[in-house]
């Protein structure tokens, strides 16, 4: 190419593309608000019943413990004859009623026997996970869908179930998707032949 046909393009393509770019205006008064998101995990359980697309049916915790006597809660899961058979616990050494009420399994408790509502999981588990609280009260543990900048618009903040189980804790990770590719057999070449070209 030309070096002038090059300069002519180069002022036609890149032109004002030098210019910084205008900062957003600064927040506003926040009149969005933010909601914590309530996984259904926190009021029922799965059945063994799908829906039309798959995914399992779930049913409220009302369903069964609304027409039966509520008996105490066990020390271990290994204790339930039931219901709630198979259930896997991991988290630490405590015990079912470290966070579930004794005679009220449907709820929680503080440290100090404040009972608590299943929905305010947050609170029990702020007690224990100090760090993972203050990174979450400030955005940066557990992730949240709409606007960070209130004055924006509302904002939904993920609960702590949303990514942990409770009774299982550990983050369990993720997998690619696809494998990785192997660069050698790229683009038609076989192991040999990009050895070759090395």
């Amino acid at each position: 190419m030309c070096p002038a046909l090059a300069a002519v393009l180069l002022a036609l393509g890149g032109c004002g593309k030098d210019q910084p770019a205008r900062f957003q205006p600064p927040p506003g008064a926040p009149t969005g608000k933010e909601t914590l998101h309530q996984p259904a995990k926190l009021t029922s359980v799965e059945s063994a019943q799908k829906d039309a697309l798959g995914r399992p049916l779930r049913v409220s915790c009302e369903s069964c413990h609304s027409l039966r006597e509520t008996k105490p809660m066990p020390s271990r899961p290994e204790e339930l004859k039931e219901f709630h058979q198979g259930l896997q616990f991991r988290h630490g050494e405590l015990a079912c009623t470290s966070c579930h009420q004794a005679s009220q399994p449907r709820s929680l408790h503080l440290a100090t026997g404040e009972p608590l509502p299943m929905t305010e999981v947050v609170t029990l588990c702020a007690q224990c996970h100090g760090p993972q609280y203050r990174d979450f009260k400030a955005g940066a543990h557990g992730g949240m869908t709409g606007h960070w900048d209130l004055s924006r618009g509302d904002r939904t903040r993920n609960n702590c179930v949303s990514c942990h189980d409770p009774h299982t804790p550990k983050y369990a990770g993720g997998h690619p998707v696809m494998p990785p590719r192997n660069p050698s057999t790229q683009g038609g070449l076989d192991t040999k032949e990009a050895q070759g070209h090395e």
